[in-house]
Protein backbone atom coordinates (compact mmCIF):
# COMPACT_ATOMS: atom_id res chain seq x y z
CA UNK A 1 0.00 0.00 0.00
CA UNK A 2 1.33 3.46 -1.08
CA UNK A 3 0.32 5.86 1.58
CA UNK A 4 1.08 10.17 0.93
CA UNK A 5 0.68 11.90 4.44
CA UNK A 6 0.15 15.13 3.75
CA UNK A 7 1.00 18.71 5.92
CA UNK A 8 1.98 16.98 8.99
CA UNK A 9 4.18 18.42 12.19
CA UNK A 10 6.99 15.92 12.79
CA UNK A 11 7.72 15.55 16.35
CA UNK A 12 10.95 13.33 16.26
CA UNK A 13 13.83 14.55 18.00
CA UNK A 14 16.04 11.80 16.15
CA UNK A 15 14.97 13.23 12.69
CA UNK A 16 16.84 15.69 10.96
CA UNK A 17 12.94 16.75 9.95
CA UNK A 18 11.92 17.48 13.51
CA UNK A 19 9.41 20.56 13.84
CA UNK A 20 8.84 20.72 10.01
CA UNK A 21 5.16 20.51 8.36
CA UNK A 22 6.32 18.53 5.17
CA UNK A 23 4.88 15.89 3.20
CA UNK A 24 5.52 12.15 3.68
CA UNK A 25 5.31 9.52 1.27
CA UNK A 26 5.17 6.02 2.55
CA UNK A 27 5.69 2.64 -0.47
CA UNK A 28 5.18 -0.51 0.96
CA UNK A 29 5.65 0.02 4.57
CA UNK A 30 9.08 2.06 3.46
CA UNK A 31 9.30 6.19 3.94
CA UNK A 32 10.40 7.14 0.39
CA UNK A 33 10.46 10.80 0.25
CA UNK A 34 10.28 13.70 2.63
CA UNK A 35 9.45 16.93 0.90
CA UNK A 36 7.34 19.75 0.87
CA UNK A 37 4.27 19.49 -1.83
CA UNK A 38 4.86 16.10 -2.81
CA UNK A 39 2.56 15.17 -6.14
CA UNK A 40 2.75 11.02 -6.21
CA UNK A 41 0.07 8.46 -6.94
CA UNK A 42 -0.88 7.04 -3.76
CA UNK A 43 -3.60 4.66 -2.76
CA UNK A 44 -4.68 6.43 0.13
CA UNK A 45 -3.58 10.52 1.04
CA UNK A 46 -4.02 11.50 4.43
CA UNK A 47 -4.73 15.88 4.60
CA UNK A 48 -6.05 16.93 8.14
CA UNK A 49 -5.57 20.24 9.52
CA UNK A 50 -3.10 20.67 12.99
CA UNK A 51 -1.98 17.08 12.11
CA UNK A 52 1.29 15.87 14.19
CA UNK A 53 3.15 12.49 13.36
CA UNK A 54 5.93 11.08 15.14
CA UNK A 55 7.52 7.46 15.30
CA UNK A 56 4.77 4.99 16.64
CA UNK A 57 4.06 4.69 20.40
CA UNK A 58 5.13 1.74 22.67
CA UNK A 59 2.69 0.53 25.95
CA UNK A 60 4.49 -0.93 28.52
CA UNK A 61 2.01 -2.57 30.89
CA UNK A 62 -1.06 -4.11 29.48
CA UNK A 63 -3.74 -7.18 29.99
CA UNK A 64 -4.92 -8.51 26.46
CA UNK A 65 -6.15 -11.69 28.83
CA UNK A 66 -5.24 -14.01 26.13
CA UNK A 67 -5.05 -17.10 26.33
CA UNK A 68 -7.67 -18.03 28.80
CA UNK A 69 -10.29 -14.64 29.35
CA UNK A 70 -10.62 -14.17 25.76
CA UNK A 71 -14.47 -13.10 26.93
CA UNK A 72 -12.35 -9.64 28.57
CA UNK A 73 -10.10 -9.41 25.85
CA UNK A 74 -8.14 -11.16 22.47
CA UNK A 75 -4.85 -10.40 20.76
CA UNK A 76 -7.09 -8.84 17.94
CA UNK A 77 -9.48 -6.96 19.75
CA UNK A 78 -6.63 -5.87 22.13
CA UNK A 79 -4.63 -4.84 18.80
CA UNK A 80 -7.28 -2.78 17.45
CA UNK A 81 -7.86 -0.51 20.56
CA UNK A 82 -4.13 -0.59 21.13
CA UNK A 83 -4.25 1.06 17.61
CA UNK A 84 -7.00 3.35 18.26
CA UNK A 85 -5.05 5.22 21.08
CA UNK A 86 -1.71 4.93 19.04
CA UNK A 87 0.11 2.56 20.04
CA UNK A 88 2.01 0.78 17.34
CA UNK A 89 3.81 -1.50 19.94
CA UNK A 90 2.29 -3.19 23.33
CA UNK A 91 4.22 -5.14 26.25
CA UNK A 92 1.43 -7.31 27.77
CA UNK A 93 1.38 -8.83 30.90
CA UNK A 94 1.69 -12.75 31.49
CA UNK A 95 -1.52 -12.86 33.89
CA UNK A 96 -3.12 -14.93 31.17
CA UNK A 97 -4.46 -18.92 31.39
CA UNK A 98 -1.99 -20.55 31.51
CA UNK A 99 0.66 -17.56 32.73
CA UNK A 100 3.18 -16.82 30.01
CA UNK A 101 5.79 -19.00 32.48
CA UNK A 102 7.92 -20.64 30.02
CA UNK A 103 8.91 -20.78 25.83
CA UNK A 104 5.53 -22.07 24.56
CA UNK A 105 3.88 -19.35 25.51
CA UNK A 106 5.66 -16.68 24.21
CA UNK A 107 5.79 -18.12 20.97
CA UNK A 108 2.11 -18.55 21.45
CA UNK A 109 1.73 -14.72 21.74
CA UNK A 110 4.33 -13.96 19.37
CA UNK A 111 2.67 -16.27 16.47
CA UNK A 112 -0.79 -15.19 16.76
CA UNK A 113 0.07 -11.60 16.57
CA UNK A 114 2.29 -11.90 13.71
CA UNK A 115 -1.01 -10.43 11.99
CA UNK A 116 -2.26 -7.73 13.46
CA UNK A 117 -1.87 -3.88 13.16
CA UNK A 118 -0.09 -3.74 16.65
CA UNK A 119 3.20 -5.48 17.18
CA UNK A 120 2.67 -7.54 20.55
CA UNK A 121 5.68 -7.92 22.81
CA UNK A 122 5.09 -10.69 25.55
CA UNK A 123 6.18 -10.07 29.19
CA UNK A 124 7.45 -13.45 30.79
CA UNK A 125 6.48 -14.16 34.17
CA UNK A 126 9.60 -14.33 36.85
CA UNK A 127 7.87 -17.39 38.86
CA UNK A 128 5.79 -20.12 37.86
CA UNK A 129 2.16 -19.40 37.46
CA UNK A 130 3.11 -15.90 38.64
CA UNK A 131 2.49 -16.88 42.34
CA UNK A 132 6.20 -15.86 43.59
CA UNK A 133 7.39 -19.33 45.06
CA UNK A 134 9.97 -20.77 42.38
CA UNK A 135 11.77 -19.02 39.22
CA UNK A 136 10.53 -19.62 35.78
CA UNK A 137 12.79 -20.73 33.06
CA UNK A 138 13.15 -16.60 31.76
CA UNK A 139 16.61 -17.52 29.46
CA UNK A 140 14.30 -19.61 27.17
CA UNK A 141 11.50 -17.19 27.44
CA UNK A 142 14.17 -14.69 26.31
CA UNK A 143 15.93 -16.78 23.82
CA UNK A 144 11.95 -16.71 22.35
CA UNK A 145 11.10 -13.42 21.95
CA UNK A 146 9.59 -12.35 25.67
CA UNK A 147 10.98 -8.59 26.05
CA UNK A 148 11.07 -8.33 29.57
CA UNK A 149 10.17 -10.02 33.32
CA UNK A 150 7.44 -9.17 35.78
CA UNK A 151 4.43 -11.17 37.08
CA UNK A 152 2.41 -8.64 35.78
CA UNK A 153 -0.29 -7.81 38.50
CA UNK A 154 1.21 -9.72 41.08
CA UNK A 155 4.54 -8.27 42.99
CA UNK A 156 7.02 -10.65 43.88
CA UNK A 157 7.33 -10.71 47.59
CA UNK A 158 10.32 -12.45 48.64
CA UNK A 159 13.38 -10.66 48.73
CA UNK A 160 15.33 -13.51 48.11
CA UNK A 161 13.81 -15.01 44.76
CA UNK A 162 13.42 -11.55 43.31
CA UNK A 163 16.98 -11.06 44.09
CA UNK A 164 17.80 -14.23 42.40
CA UNK A 165 15.92 -13.00 39.14
CA UNK A 166 18.11 -10.03 39.38
CA UNK A 167 21.13 -11.90 39.07
CA UNK A 168 19.26 -14.43 36.64
CA UNK A 169 18.60 -11.84 33.80
CA UNK A 170 22.03 -9.94 34.07
CA UNK A 171 23.11 -13.10 31.78
CA UNK A 172 21.24 -11.34 29.07
CA UNK A 173 21.26 -7.89 29.95
CA UNK A 174 17.29 -8.22 30.48
CA UNK A 175 15.01 -6.53 32.98
CA UNK A 176 12.67 -6.95 35.79
CA UNK A 177 9.35 -4.91 35.82
CA UNK A 178 7.41 -4.61 38.95
CA UNK A 179 4.37 -3.60 40.33
CA UNK A 180 5.20 -2.65 43.89
CA UNK A 181 2.43 -3.65 46.35
CA UNK A 182 3.08 -5.94 49.99
CA UNK A 183 0.70 -7.81 49.83
CA UNK A 184 0.98 -8.27 53.71
CA UNK A 185 -0.08 -5.02 54.41
CA UNK A 186 -3.76 -4.53 54.81
CA UNK A 187 -4.11 -6.99 52.11
CA UNK A 188 -8.31 -6.11 52.04
CA UNK A 189 -7.80 -2.17 51.23
CA UNK A 190 -10.09 -1.34 48.02
CA UNK A 191 -8.66 2.40 47.85
CA UNK A 192 -6.26 4.66 49.00
CA UNK A 193 -5.92 4.77 52.94
CA UNK A 194 -6.83 7.95 54.05
CA UNK A 195 -9.08 10.61 55.00
CA UNK A 196 -11.52 9.46 51.88
CA UNK A 197 -11.75 5.86 52.38
CA UNK A 198 -13.08 7.13 56.10
CA UNK A 199 -15.44 8.74 54.85
CA UNK A 200 -16.81 6.29 52.61
CA UNK A 201 -16.42 3.57 55.02
CA UNK A 202 -14.22 1.81 52.56
CA UNK A 203 -10.93 -0.71 53.68
CA UNK A 204 -7.81 1.36 52.47
CA UNK A 205 -4.73 0.37 51.73
CA UNK A 206 -1.88 2.26 52.79
CA UNK A 207 0.85 4.42 50.41
CA UNK A 208 3.75 2.71 52.80
CA UNK A 209 2.01 -0.79 50.96
CA UNK A 210 4.04 0.26 47.68
CA UNK A 211 7.16 2.39 48.95
CA UNK A 212 8.71 -0.70 51.24
CA UNK A 213 8.87 -2.33 47.67
CA UNK A 214 10.36 0.33 45.94
CA UNK A 215 12.86 0.77 48.61
CA UNK A 216 13.73 -2.26 48.94
CA UNK A 217 13.93 -3.20 45.56
CA UNK A 218 16.13 -0.50 44.33
CA UNK A 219 18.86 -1.65 46.98
CA UNK A 220 18.26 -5.60 45.27
CA UNK A 221 19.12 -3.94 41.74
CA UNK A 222 22.14 -1.96 43.09
CA UNK A 223 23.43 -5.23 45.13
CA UNK A 224 22.77 -7.28 42.19
CA UNK A 225 23.86 -4.51 39.55
CA UNK A 226 20.87 -5.62 37.47
CA UNK A 227 17.74 -3.69 36.00
CA UNK A 228 14.71 -3.23 37.36
CA UNK A 229 11.69 -0.53 36.51
CA UNK A 230 8.71 -0.27 38.78
CA UNK A 231 4.99 0.76 37.26
CA UNK A 232 1.70 2.07 38.62
CA UNK A 233 4.20 4.40 40.68
CA UNK A 234 1.58 6.24 42.62
CA UNK A 235 3.20 8.29 45.37
CA UNK A 236 4.93 11.02 46.48
CA UNK A 237 7.50 9.09 48.82
CA UNK A 238 8.13 6.83 46.25
CA UNK A 239 8.86 8.73 43.90
CA UNK A 240 11.25 10.42 46.15
CA UNK A 241 12.97 6.88 46.50
CA UNK A 242 13.05 6.33 42.71
CA UNK A 243 14.86 9.49 42.34
CA UNK A 244 17.27 9.06 44.52
CA UNK A 245 18.05 5.38 43.30
CA UNK A 246 18.43 6.44 39.40
CA UNK A 247 21.64 7.88 41.17
CA UNK A 248 23.60 4.27 42.23
CA UNK A 249 21.18 1.96 40.53
CA UNK A 250 19.54 1.18 36.73
CA UNK A 251 16.34 2.21 37.87
CA UNK A 252 13.09 3.64 35.64
CA UNK A 253 10.10 3.57 36.27
CA UNK A 254 6.34 4.39 34.50
CA UNK A 255 3.19 5.91 36.03
CA UNK A 256 -0.57 5.44 34.56
CA UNK A 257 -2.63 7.94 32.68
CA UNK A 258 -5.25 7.47 35.24
CA UNK A 259 -3.24 8.52 37.88
CA UNK A 260 -2.26 11.67 36.72
CA UNK A 261 -5.88 12.21 35.92
CA UNK A 262 -8.21 11.17 39.34
CA UNK A 263 -6.93 11.16 42.57
CA UNK A 264 -9.08 9.30 45.85
CA UNK A 265 -11.66 12.23 45.86
CA UNK A 266 -13.09 11.08 42.42
CA UNK A 267 -14.50 7.55 44.49
CA UNK A 268 -17.54 9.23 45.57
CA UNK A 269 -19.36 8.06 43.81
CA UNK A 270 -18.10 4.72 44.54
CA UNK A 271 -17.36 4.30 40.58
CA UNK A 272 -15.65 0.51 39.93
CA UNK A 273 -14.33 1.93 37.04
CA UNK A 274 -11.69 3.73 39.44
CA UNK A 275 -11.23 0.33 41.74
CA UNK A 276 -7.13 0.39 40.62
CA UNK A 277 -4.12 -1.42 42.36
CA UNK A 278 -1.88 0.83 43.17
CA UNK A 279 -4.98 2.72 43.86
CA UNK A 280 -6.14 6.57 43.39
CA UNK A 281 -3.85 8.24 46.11
CA UNK A 282 -4.22 11.97 47.54
CA UNK A 283 -4.70 14.91 45.45
CA UNK A 284 -0.93 15.95 47.31
CA UNK A 285 0.33 12.68 45.27
CA UNK A 286 -1.55 13.28 42.17
CA UNK A 287 0.48 16.61 42.02
CA UNK A 288 4.06 14.86 42.72
CA UNK A 289 3.44 12.29 40.17
CA UNK A 290 2.58 15.62 37.53
CA UNK A 291 5.72 17.02 38.85
CA UNK A 292 7.60 14.05 38.26
CA UNK A 293 6.75 13.53 34.46
CA UNK A 294 7.69 17.27 33.58
CA UNK A 295 10.97 16.99 35.33
CA UNK A 296 11.95 13.50 33.57
CA UNK A 297 12.10 10.91 37.21
CA UNK A 298 9.00 9.30 35.50
CA UNK A 299 10.54 8.23 32.30
CA UNK A 300 7.43 6.34 30.44
CA UNK A 301 3.58 5.96 30.47
CA UNK A 302 2.01 2.68 31.25
CA UNK A 303 -1.52 2.47 30.40
CA UNK A 304 -2.30 -0.55 32.59
CA UNK A 305 -5.32 -1.31 30.24
CA UNK A 306 -7.09 -3.92 32.38
CA UNK A 307 -10.30 -5.67 30.72
CA UNK A 308 -13.39 -6.85 32.37
CA UNK A 309 -16.71 -8.12 31.17
CA UNK A 310 -19.62 -6.25 33.13
CA UNK A 311 -20.10 -8.67 35.69
CA UNK A 312 -16.77 -8.10 37.10
CA UNK A 313 -17.21 -4.06 37.74
CA UNK A 314 -21.12 -3.35 37.69
CA UNK A 315 -21.29 -4.96 41.65
CA UNK A 316 -20.39 -3.99 44.91
CA UNK A 317 -17.09 -1.69 45.18
CA UNK A 318 -15.70 -4.26 47.41
CA UNK A 319 -16.25 -7.23 45.49
CA UNK A 320 -15.41 -5.58 41.79
CA UNK A 321 -12.32 -6.71 40.37
CA UNK A 322 -8.85 -4.05 39.81
CA UNK A 323 -8.64 -2.02 36.75
CA UNK A 324 -9.72 -0.08 33.63
CA UNK A 325 -8.93 -0.28 30.23
CA UNK A 326 -6.85 2.73 28.78
CA UNK A 327 -5.51 2.09 25.95
CA UNK A 328 -7.65 4.30 23.44
CA UNK A 329 -7.75 7.11 25.82
CA UNK A 330 -4.18 7.31 26.73
CA UNK A 331 -2.52 9.86 24.85
CA UNK A 332 -5.72 12.14 25.25
CA UNK A 333 -5.97 12.36 28.99
CA UNK A 334 -1.95 13.22 28.75
CA UNK A 335 -2.57 16.01 27.11
CA UNK A 336 -5.35 16.69 28.76
CA UNK A 337 -4.07 16.79 32.19
CA UNK A 338 -0.49 18.79 30.97
CA UNK A 339 -2.23 21.42 29.35
CA UNK A 340 0.23 23.20 26.72
CA UNK A 341 2.99 20.80 27.18
CA UNK A 342 5.34 20.66 24.42
CA UNK A 343 4.46 17.34 22.01
CA UNK A 344 8.00 16.66 22.27
CA UNK A 345 7.59 15.60 25.74
CA UNK A 346 4.94 13.74 25.47
CA UNK A 347 6.40 11.46 22.65
CA UNK A 348 9.59 11.22 24.72
CA UNK A 349 7.58 9.25 27.13
CA UNK A 350 5.15 7.41 25.13
CA UNK A 351 7.68 6.29 22.03
CA UNK A 352 11.82 7.16 23.05
CA UNK A 353 11.89 6.23 26.58
CA UNK A 354 10.08 3.01 26.34
CA UNK A 355 11.58 1.99 23.61
CA UNK A 356 15.24 2.59 24.97
CA UNK A 357 14.11 0.78 28.55
CA UNK A 358 12.86 -1.96 26.77
CA UNK A 359 15.58 -2.44 24.18
CA UNK A 360 13.26 -1.60 21.15
CA UNK A 361 14.94 0.06 18.01
CA UNK A 362 13.37 3.47 17.26
CA UNK A 363 12.34 3.92 13.93
CA UNK A 364 12.72 7.52 13.12
CA UNK A 365 11.15 9.47 10.19
CA UNK A 366 13.86 9.31 7.82
CA UNK A 367 13.87 8.59 4.01
CA UNK A 368 14.19 4.78 3.63
CA UNK A 369 13.09 4.00 7.34
CA UNK A 370 10.49 1.62 8.00
CA UNK A 371 7.45 3.49 8.61
CA UNK A 372 6.15 2.94 11.87
CA UNK A 373 4.44 6.05 12.87
CA UNK A 374 1.78 7.55 15.18
CA UNK A 375 -0.69 10.46 13.34
CA UNK A 376 -2.53 12.65 16.19
CA UNK A 377 -4.30 16.26 16.54
CA UNK A 378 -3.16 17.59 19.43
CA UNK A 379 -5.90 20.61 19.71
CA UNK A 380 -8.58 18.52 18.88
CA UNK A 381 -11.61 18.34 21.28
CA UNK A 382 -13.52 15.17 21.82
CA UNK A 383 -16.04 13.68 24.38
CA UNK A 384 -15.40 9.84 24.75
CA UNK A 385 -18.22 7.56 23.53
CA UNK A 386 -18.39 4.17 24.23
CA UNK A 387 -18.48 3.54 20.51
CA UNK A 388 -14.96 5.19 20.54
CA UNK A 389 -13.78 2.11 22.12
CA UNK A 390 -12.66 -0.82 19.91
CA UNK A 391 -11.67 -2.98 23.45
CA UNK A 392 -13.93 -6.06 24.16
CA UNK A 393 -14.58 -4.77 27.53
CA UNK A 394 -16.28 -1.55 28.32
CA UNK A 395 -14.53 -0.48 31.88
CA UNK A 396 -13.85 3.05 31.39
CA UNK A 397 -14.19 6.18 33.63
CA UNK A 398 -13.37 8.58 30.88
CA UNK A 399 -16.90 7.54 28.60
CA UNK A 400 -18.36 11.02 28.88
CA UNK A 401 -15.46 13.13 29.45
CA UNK A 402 -14.34 15.72 27.59
CA UNK A 403 -10.71 15.44 26.93
CA UNK A 404 -8.04 17.52 24.17
CA UNK A 405 -6.03 15.45 22.10
CA UNK A 406 -7.18 13.30 19.31
CA UNK A 407 -5.22 10.06 17.94
CA UNK A 408 -5.71 9.95 13.75
CA UNK A 409 -4.64 6.51 13.73
CA UNK A 410 -1.28 4.44 12.86
CA UNK A 411 1.24 3.33 10.46
CA UNK A 412 2.90 0.26 11.07
CA UNK A 413 4.10 -3.60 9.13
CA UNK A 414 2.68 -1.86 5.74
CA UNK A 415 -1.12 -1.38 7.07
CA UNK A 416 -2.99 1.84 7.95
CA UNK A 417 -5.71 1.95 10.71
CA UNK A 418 -7.57 5.06 10.27
CA UNK A 419 -9.86 6.65 12.78
CA UNK A 420 -11.65 8.62 10.83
Amino acid sequence: MNILIKQAYIVDPTSPFNGQITDIFIENGIIKEINKNLHVRADKEIGLDGLHISPGWMDVFANFADPGYEFKETLETGAQAAATGGFTDVVVIPNTNPVIHNKANIEYIIHKSRSLIANVHPMGAITKNAEGKELAEMYDMQMSGAVAFGDGINSVQSSGLLFKALQYVKAFDGIIMQLPDDKTINPQGVMNEGIVSTQLGLPGKPAIAEELIIARDIELARYAESKIHFTGVSTKKSLEYIQRGKQNASVSCSVTPYHLFFCDEDLKDYDTNLKVNPPLRTKEDRDALRASVLDGTVDCIATHHSPHEYDSKIIEFESAKYGMIGLETAYAVLNTCFEGIAQQKLIELLSHNPRKIFQKEIAGIRENEKACLTLFHPKQKWTVKETDIRSKSRNSPFVGKELTGKVIGIVNKEQLFFNH
